[in-house]
């Protein structure tokens, strides 16, 4: 199956990617019709209980990746945080991702082991651009021979480093072999990724992540030609939250399910979103 996340490495269109943490959220994610699923660090480790601060090994990570692969039709993003270490961590890692057939491997210029993006006080030192220049080619040369898009991350914005170090970084992992830029802010507004946008020389095509500046539309992402993917990148662990908590609020206020049932999901939906048809079709053919 060709990997269409190439499309956006080519100067137009956008891609849009949602978030899972499981085969059932990325399959809702390719029904409401992404172009692809990011298989969120993030969500996987809230789904788990636990911080998003590289608690979860490599191997859980990579299981639920492969799991969601086997799933979905549509390409899958891995988000390798670090890379689990340096760049001889990195071949080994970009090759088991590349082995359970991901689209795209993403690994960002963070030390290890790290805290998340968005957390207020959060550690967010960066390794030397040229150290991250290696684990950047290394994430190539484990990758080739398949076809798998190697997206460096860049955190310069979140750690406060200014426009100015974000586009040395960026330009320098372009120059290292990235296919594309993911460049991350905590602004609350779009400002600080329109301008870096607008000012962006390099050949290399950027992705964003809306998370803290809502407000930046498709409408207007796409006014940004070097823009070629946006990743909702907790949309599904957020909502399936707010929905539960609601769910199981209304149940206790109302003391039983009388009310709730009448707008969650029929267990027929579940059936379907298991495949239970297909499974049952088989039956009839194949048992004897």
């Amino acid at each position: 199956m060709a990997n269409t996340l190439r499309e956006a490495t080519a100067g137009t269109g956008l891609k849009r990617v949602m978030s899972a943490h499981n085969p059932l959220s990325a399959r809702l994610a390719e029904e409401a019709g992404f172009d692809a699923i990011w298989a969120s660090g993030f969500e996987l480790s809230a789904a788990c209980g636990v911080p998003d601060a590289s608690l979860l090994s490599f191997t859980q990570h990579l299981d639920m990746t492969r799991a969601i692969v086997e799933q979905v039709s549509a390409p899958v993003v891995a988000d390798l945080d670090t890379g689990y270490g340096n760049a001889i961590n990195v071949i080994h890692v970009v090759e088991r991702y590349a082995a359970a057939g991901v689209g795209a491997v993403v690994i960002e210029d963070k030390t290890f082991p790290k805290d998340t993006s968005l957390l207020a006080g959060g550690r967010q030192d960066l390794v030397r651009v040229e150290e991250f220049q290696g684990k950047i080619a290394a994430a190539r040369a484990a990758a080739s021979g398949h076809d798998v898009l190697v997206i460096a991350r860049t955190e310069a914005l979140i750690a406060d480093l200014g426009l100015d170090e974000a586009r040395r970084r960026a330009a320098a992992y372009g120059e290292a072999g990235a296919e594309l830029i993911l460049v991350h802010s905590k602004q609350k507004t779009p400002d600080e990724i329109v301008e870096f946008a607008r000012g962006w020389t390099g050949k290399t095509r950027l992705v964003i992540v809306p998370t803290a500046y809502p407000q930046l539309t498709e409408a207007r992402i796409r006014e940004l030609p070097q823009i070629g993917i946006v990743i909702y990148a907790n949309h599904a662990i957020r909502a399936a939250v707010a929905a539960m908590r609601r769910a199981f609020a209304e149940i206790r206020a109302d003391g039983g399910i009388h009310n709730v049932d009448r707008h969650i999901a029929t267990v027929e939906e579940i059936f379907e979103l298991q495949r239970v048809p297909a499974m049952k079709a088989a039956e009839k053919k194949y048992l004897r």
